[in-house]
């Protein structure tokens, strides 16, 4: 992270409104985590599918948590967003989670991020996604102040605000969703927005042992990744086109991808 990026972050951290963090037993709901899209609606359509075939078989309604990450690196992130903005699929309820990507795009939306900046976390895929051209807008808008302008009036406000209201965690008996992880040396009641959605080697390699099962997702394996006390489904789906499912009921976890 560059030096001017780090200023912003602490900047925004201290503006942002905490996000909200809903509680749920899910002991008796088949849960599906599903990893970090990045723009890929064509795998998102897939896991889903692959989700009602999977859950055909399960009583009761069901839930589809997903991770956070939709926008950015891949080419649908528009896309990604208005199918989560759609109902889920007969049967379901759907919750989805922030990741740090999404906030990073109201950090420069509200203008604590640089468009330059912005722009280095590979958010020009969603620019085009939106039918915006991030080559050739700065030509036409000179001004950084101008182009911050027209941009920030030209993404669709129904998304901006669908964003804002992304919880940061889901908290269960057993198991919490999270993006990124959380600060094993702190309870989860004193975990900060901003570790939730951007720790990881403060996570990854701590050996105090967690409260709970950890799904999470933010730093991308070439597998899911199975340790004690965490799932970590973040497997490039952007680049390798695989996005990994996890389906969690009865004290039982099942992996899939497409």
């Amino acid at each position: 992270m560059s030096d001017s990026l780090a200023r912003r972050s602490e900047v925004s951290k201290m503006a942002r409104e905490p996000r909200p963090r809903p509680t749920l037993d899910i002991a008796d709901i088949p849960t599906y985590a599903i990893g970090d899209i990045h723009g890929r609606r064509d795998l998102l359509v897939k896991a889903e599918q692959a989700i009602l075939r999977d859950a055909a078989r399960l009583p009761g309604r069901k839930l589809i948590v997903t991770l956070g990450d939709y926008i950015d690196r891949g080419p649908e992130s528009a896309q990604v967003i208005a199918h989560l903005m759609d109902p889920p699929p007969q049967g379901f309820d759907r919750i989805c989670l922030a990741g740090n990507h999404e906030i990073a795009m109201l950090d420069y939306i509200d203008g604590w991020l640089s468009y330059d900046d912005w722009m280095r976390m590979g958010s020009a895929h969603s620019l085009k996604s939106y039918g915006l051209d991030p080559e050739h807008l700065p030509l036409v808008f000179p001004s950084g102040a101008q182009l911050d302008a027209f941009l920030r009036h030209s993404l669709p406000h129904t998304h901006i605000d669908f964003m804002r209201a992304m919880p940061i965690m889901l908290d269960t008996p057993s198991v919490l969703f999270v993006h990124a992880g959380i600060d094993p040396a702190q309870p989860i009641a004193a975990q900060t927005d901003e570790d939730l959605v951007l720790i990881r080697h403060r996570f990854l390699e701590s050996r105090i042992p967690l409260p709970k099962l950890v799904v999470h997702g933010h730093t991308p394996n070439d597998e899911p990744e199975v340790r004690a006390g965490r799932l970590n489904l973040d497997t490039r789906a952007y680049r390798s086109g695989r996005l990994t499912v996890a389906r969690l009921w009865q004290g039982q976890v099942h992996l899939f991808s497409t």
